[in-house]
């Protein structure tokens, strides 16, 4: 596990993208298989123990006093760190175990065996070891790499382009004997021929409105709304099913009734949406739906999904992404007519003769009702379905955020390299009850927005301001007369019976920290409402 630890412990403290990619493709290049095959695994997210955090506590609270635990682990505020640095290991421990060894033995194990492996592993290990085990099993890495860069360092390792990576990702399995060997030159290529595998998926830069649209014709580009849903691909090919997220993440079993719908044999990339009767509903009502492991009939009665295409990567057997978009488009509108179902409908291109006649449409969202669409895309009429973010073929141009007053409430510490400061931060608004008293009702919560030497600030002003604590959440002082007001920039906002304000924000970030601000000249809840209306 040493090689592994130290690379998670590198990786965690690395904030440079280059120097992250150097670190695993040096990883990548000298770990023996299969322990890189595992760690890439781990890292891409193909390898999940999701152990409960409560086994892992019982564990710690077993080797030490639970009042000391508890206040070790308010202090440090991560799980894996605190057992990692409080364990005390016993003498005569078991050898230091190997990543391919601990994930076997995971993988075999019952539930009954998992604690006693536990122990004995944490026993043998050092504290950047037992840190590293704890992450793999828990699965909450955060390392600050995604699946796409790791990809790239393996790209990088066999100097191949990234595309042909993602190409075949989806046909094969960990420890990735056979794509090693490819990109070490030991081997073909691994075969990509896989029915209902997962297409690279296309993204759009952000528009730049002070130089891109003098730099592009108008004439060039068609234009559609930016739905406010979750971005997928539906393949459905000799028999196979699938429903993936942008990062090729299998989704299906949460959308029963999207798989029923897939009676087509062909590849569609679209967003996954509630419609109501036959409408686009707000992310709120989709969010009902995701990060379940199942649906009932019940919960699909109320929200029911579909998709909503975009685009055409396989007709049949035929490979349509190296076709221009203007005759994708076409075989598209043909596809979607010729299925004739109310769960995959099309997504309506929306006609403009200049950028000013865009920016009008921009400004008048769908129905009327701006939660539903983010903004507008924007794609070349001649432009092939390529994996990546390209610069110039598709753009997308989002709606200005919304920006409010609300002044700091509560804060608890972060996770990672922000462990050690409190950095998630639940704020307010005011709120005037039936006899005229105004008090501060929570409307959502930020962690990111402000630069690290903010980030030092708002944390001196966390500790110096605390008045209670619950568990690892601090109370701050927040009044009429003192308080810390920060600028907040979200993307919509909808109703919501579970929070008591009564309203949810979508992508709620510091926009601004206004130290120069009174408190009590914060915004109202009323302002939020009428946002709403």
């Amino acid at each position: 596990m040493k090689a592994f630890a130290r690379l998670l412990d590198q990786l965690a403290f690395t904030p440079s993208r280059n120097a992250k990619l150097t670190l695993l493709r040096e990883y990548l290049g000298h770990a023996p298989d299969p322990e890189r095959g595992w760690a890439l695994a781990a890292l891409t997210g193909a390898l999940r123990f999701d152990a409960k955090p409560g086994f892992i506590r019982k564990a710690a609270e077993a080797r030490l006093d639970p009042q000391l635990f508890a206040l070790s682990y308010d202090f440090v505020g991560d799980l894996a760190e605190t057992v990692a640095l409080v364990w005390p290991a016993r003498p005569g421990a078991n050898r230091e175990p190997e990543l391919p060894e601990v994930v076997e033995a995971l993988r075999t194990a019952s539930r009954r065996e998992v604690p006693q492996l536990l122990e004995r592993w944490l026993d043998a290990l050092d504290a950047a070891g037992r840190w590293a085990l704890l992450k793999l099993l828990t699965g909450g890495l955060r390392v600050g790499v995604s699946a796409r860069l790791a990809k790239q360092a393996l790209a990088t390792l066999g100097d191949v382009p990234v595309g042909d990576i993602e190409e075949i990702w989806h046909s094969q399995e960990p420890p990735y004997g056979d794509l090693f060997a490819w990109l070490e030159k030991r081997s073909e290529r691994p075969s990509a021929d896989a029915p209902g595998r997962f297409r690279p998926v296309m993204l759009a830069q952000a528009i730049d409105e002070a130089t891109d649209f003098a730099r592009y014709d108008a004439a060039d580009y068609a234009a559609e709304w930016k739905w406010d849903g979750i971005r997928v691909q539906a393949a459905s090919e000799a028999g196979q099913r699938r429903l993936y997220s942008r990062t090729g993440e299998d989704i299906a079993a949460a959308f029963p009734d999207v798989m029923a719908a897939l009676t087509f044999d062909g590849v569609i990339d679209g967003e996954l949406l509630i419609f109501n009767k036959g409408h686009a509903a707000p992310f709120g009502d989709l969010q009902q739906r995701l990060n379940r492991k199942a649906a009932d009939a019940k919960l699909m009665a109320r929200f029911p999904a579909g998709i909503r295409t975009y685009d055409l990567l396989m007709d049949g057997a035929e490979d349509l992404r190296a076709l221009p978009f203007a005759e994708r488009r076409q075989r598209l509108e043909a596809f979607i007519a010729k299925l004739g179902s109310d769960r995959i409908d099309l997504s309506p291109l929306q006609p403009f003769a200049s950028w000013d006649e865009l920016a009008a449409l921009r400004a008048n969202p769908p129905e009327g009702d701006p939660q539903i669409a983010e903004g507008l895309m924007l794609k070349r009429w001649d432009s092939i379905y390529e994996p990546g973010r390209p610069k110039g073929p598709w753009f997308k141009w989002k709606r200005d955020p919304h920006l409010i007053d609300a002044v700091l409430m509560y804060a608890q510490r972060g996770h990672g390299k922000r462990s050690g400061y409190y950095s998630d931060y639940t704020f307010g608004v005011w709120r005037e009850d039936a006899n005229g008293d105004r008090s501060l009702t929570p409307v959502g919560k930020a962690y990111f927005g402000f630069t690290d030497e903010e980030l030092k600030r708002l944390d001196k002003f966390v500790r110096d301001n605390t008045i209670a604590r619950f568990g690892p959440v601090r109370s701050v002082r927040a009044d009429k007369d003192f308080g810390l007001v920060l600028e907040i920039a979200f993307e919509g906002l909808q109703r919501s019976s579970r929070h008591k304000s009564g309203v949810a924000m979508r992508f709620p970030r510091v926009n601004r920290i206004r130290w120069d601000k009174p408190a009590r000249e914060a915004d109202e809840l009323p302002t939020l409402e009428r946002m709403l209306d």
